[in-house]
C-alpha cells in the first residue's frame, strides 16, 4: 500500500476579495467558516465535505479540485512518471503542494499537510 493515494477531496474557488466570498458562502451555507488564514484562504467544512476560497497569491484564478495525500513527493513522482505536467512543490505555511495538469488543461492541487494532526 502506498502513501500517495487520495485521503480527501475538496473544491477551491477563487475570491477577488476574501471577505466578500466568506460573507457569500456563509449566507448560502448558513454556517461560518471553519478556518480563515488572513486575506488568503478560508474553508467551510460541512458533513465531511470541504469548500475553500483562495485569494491573492493562493488563488489560481480558476476553480480547482484539491486532493490531500500523506506523501506529496511520492504522488508527484508517480504522476510525473505517468507523463502528466507537475509543477512544484511549493511549501506554504500549512502544507507542501504541487499542481498537476491533465490532458484538457485543467489542474488539480495535490497537498500534504505539514503537521500530521
Amino acid at each position: 500500500m502506498t502513501d500517495d493515494k487520495a485521503l480527501s477531496l475538496a473544491s477551491v474557488f477563487p475570491a477577488e476579495r476574501l471577505e466578500d466570498g466568506v460573507r457569500f458562502l456563509s449566507a448560502v451555507l448558513g454556517i461560518e467558516p471553519t478556518f480563515v488564514d488572513g486575506e488568503r484562504w478560508a474553508q467551510f467544512d460541512l458533513n465531511g465535505a470541504r469548500l475553500a476560497l483562495a485569494s491573492g497569491a493562493e488563488s489560481s484564478r480558476a476553480a480547482q479540485a484539491m486532493v490531500k495525500v500523506a506523501d506529496a513527493a511520492a504522488a508527484a513522482e508517480r504522476l510525473a512518471g505517468a507523463g502528466y505536467d507537475v509543477a512544484g512543490p511549493v511549501t506554504g505555511p500549512h502544507e507542501v503542494r504541487f499542481t498537476v495538469t491533465g490532458p484538457d488543461g485543467w489542474s488539480v492541487v495535490v497537498y500534504e499537510p505539514l503537521s500530521r494532526t
